[in-house]
This record gives C-alpha cells, sequence and structure tokens, in this order.
C-alpha cells in the first residue's frame, strides 16, 4: 500500500533511491495508491532524470499508471528563466512597454475622474442622498489634523527663504528685495506646491489603504449587493474633502510663510513687521496670490483621484495593499509636481 496514511517509511526507501543511478521500480505488488503516493513516485522520477539517470515503472496497473499521470499534469511546472537581454529591440520593448503602460494609467485616472464628476453631478441633483456626515469626517481627517504640521512647514519654508535671501541679496545692498522673495516664492509657488506634496503623502496613502482594505475584505462587493454604490459612498466624499481642504492649508501655509519670513527679515536684516507690511501689500500684485489658489482645486483632484484609483486596485493580500499604499503617495507627489510645472509654463506665457 502507498497512501497518505503509511506513506512514512516508504518515503525513507524511496529517497534512499535517489542518487543511485538508473531506477527501475517493480509494481507488481502494489495494491493501493492515493494522490500523496504518486505525488511521492513523481517526485522521485523528477529527481532521478534531473540527476541525467533513467526511470521506469514495470508491472503498473492502468489504474495507477492513470493516477500518476493525473498528479504529473497537476504539478507546478517552473516557468523558464530568460537570461536578460541588453540589444537595442529589448531596450526599445521595454519602453515601448511603459510608455503604453503609462498611457493606460493615464486613461484610468480619468475614468475615476469621469466617474466621481458624474457621481457628484447625481448628488447635486438628489441631495438627499449626499452623505453630509463622511463629508465631514473627512474634511477633519484631511483638513483640520493636517494644519500642525502644514503651518510648521510653511513657516520654515520662510524662515528659510528669508535667511537664505538675506545672505545673497546683503552682497548688493538690495536686502529690501527680500521681502518680494518670501512674498512671490511663497504666495505663487512654495506654499501650495509643498501643501499639496504633504497632503498627497497623508492623504493619498489614507484613501488607498482606507478603500484598499474594504477590497481585501469583500465590503465593496458586499455594498454593491446592498445597492450602495461605492463610487457614490466612498469617493465623492474623500475627494470633496480635499477639493475644500486644500485650498484653506494653503492659506494657511501662505500665512505661516510670510510670518516666518517676516520674523528672520526682522532679526537678520532689521526690517520692521511695519516695513514688511507695507513693502510686500505696495509690491506684491494679487495675481501672486491668485496664481497659488487657482492651482489648490487641480491639485487636490489629483491627489484624491490617484488615491481613490490605487485603493481599488488593491487585490487580496496584505501585499499588494502595501505596495499600492506606496505607490499611490509617488504617483500623487510626482503627478503634483507635473501639474505645477505645467502650471508655471502656462502662466509664463499668458504673462501673469
Amino acid at each position: 500500500m502507498l497512501k497518505v496514511r503509511d506513506i512514512s517509511e516508504a518515503t525513507v526507501q524511496l529517497h534512499q533511491l535517489e542518487g543511485s543511478g538508473d531506477v527501475v521500480l517493480d509494481m507488481s505488488g502494489l495494491e493501493g495508491l492515493d494522490t500523496a503516493g504518486a505525488y511521492l513516485l513523481q517526485k522521485l522520477r523528477l529527481n532521478t532524470e534531473a540527476a541525467g539517470a533513467a526511470f521506469d515503472f514495470v508491472n503498473l496497473k492502468p489504474d495507477h499508471a492513470a493516477l500518476i499521470d493525473r498528479v504529473s499534469a497537476a504539478m507546478p511546472k517552473p516557468e523558464p528563466v530568460r537570461a536578460a537581454r541588453l540589444g537595442a529591440t529589448d531596450l526599445l520593448e521595454r519602453l515601448g512597454r511603459m510608455v503604453a503602460g503609462a498611457g493606460l494609467f493615464l486613461l484610468e485616472l480619468v475614468a475615476m475622474l469621469g466617474l466621481f464628476l458624474a457621481r457628484l453631478g447625481y448628488l447635486l441633483r438628489h441631495p438627499s442622498e449626499f452623505r453630509v456626515t463622511a463629508l465631514v469626517h473627512h474634511c477633519d481627517q484631511v483638513g483640520w489634523k493636517a494644519v500642525p504640521i502644514v503651518a510648521l512647514m510653511g513657516f520654515l519654508i520662510g524662515v528659510v527663504l528669508a535667511f537664505q535671501g538675506s545672505v545673497q541679496l546683503r552682497q548688493f545692498g538690495a536686502e529690501i528685495f527680500v521681502v518680494d522673495l518670501i512674498a512671490i516664492s511663497i504666495l505663487r509657488e512654495l506654499g501650495i506646491l509643498l501643501t499639496a506634496i504633504i497632503v498627497a503623502g497623508r492623504t493619498a496613502s489614507s484613501f488607498t489603504a482606507a478603500i484598499g482594505s474594504m477590497k481585501m475584505r469583500e465590503e465593496i462587493d458586499a455594498m454593491r449587493t446592498l445597492a450602495i454604490d461605492p463610487a457614490t459612498a466612498l469617493f465623492v466624499p474623500r475627494i470633496l474633502a480635499l477639493l475644500i481642504t486644500l485650498p484653506i492649508l494653503g492659506a494657511i501655509a501662505n500665512v505661516m510663510g510670510l510670518f516666518g519670513g517676516a520674523m528672520m527679515a526682522w532679526i537678520e536684516l532689521g526690517i520692521s513687521p511695519g516695513m514688511f507690511l507695507t513693502r510686500l501689500l505696495e509690491d506684491t500684485s494679487v495675481d501672486h496670490v491668485l496664481v497659488g489658489f487657482v492651482k489648490a482645486p487641480v491639485f487636490a483632484m489629483i491627489i484624491g483621484v490617484i488615491g481613490c484609483h490605487a485603493g481599488m486596485q488593491v487585490g487580496g493580500n496584505a501585499e499588494s495593499l502595501g505596495a499600492q499604499t506606496s505607490a499611490a503617495v509617488v504617483r500623487a507627489i510626482f503627478m503634483v509636481i507635473v501639474a505645477d510645472a505645467l502650471f508655471s509654463v502656462f502662466f509664463a506665457i499668458m504673462g501673469i
């Protein structure tokens, strides 16, 4: 008998045959065989043939041979190892696959954006179905709890700009222009950009982890079974919370950046707060403020869409959740920087 309950002794005896050259097994005395025994025999055959020796059965009953063949067909086949090639054709193929993958990813983001806009339009027509509690909760998570780190970041950026600017401008006797440097840099670029990067690190990962965990536990499938639209319940409150709170966080970063710059200009250059404020109001155009705030909704949309999209790509294991969470943060920050660069080129062309 070669079955799972009495296979231990046979295992020891069969392992002793490995490495002993050609093997021929007489199976005339085999009365019973199950899948465990067939797996053991097939593994012995593979190991013997891998060592370069011959292996064969004699006097094997037809039903036993059929079982061994069935087990052999079900055994996993190792994937062939392909040698790395570095030819020009292979490099072009890799580049083409990367470009095609990036294009497919952008199409998926556009589809997610369209889904959000469609559901938002539906909720505007049916306001009774809007989840106000979820929106307030996400505004608290995304906005209020991010205020300390955003305020600290803005303050320190203002301090650094004032200190570094004073070192360079003092050489030309143009210390007063440090006010313009701080105002334009923070109001136009750094305030909203660094705020968006911080929010992308906090929020994109949070959205991906929350939605991905629900997808792993099949809660999203349960929502569909209960006739609850996941886009309406999960995507709209999160992205809308970002659209509301990111401009507010950008304004906080701007105020704290100007405050930090004014304090350092007073300490380092002797520019009093009154002089700083006067110079700020006289020489800083409102266009710089508007340019910064125009970017905020776009950055919020990018972060929210990427975070929700990555959450829906999570598979059924924790490894997939971790990979998508990391990818969401990297993609969100990268897309925010790309969008900021495009905005800079556009405003430069328009002369704003």
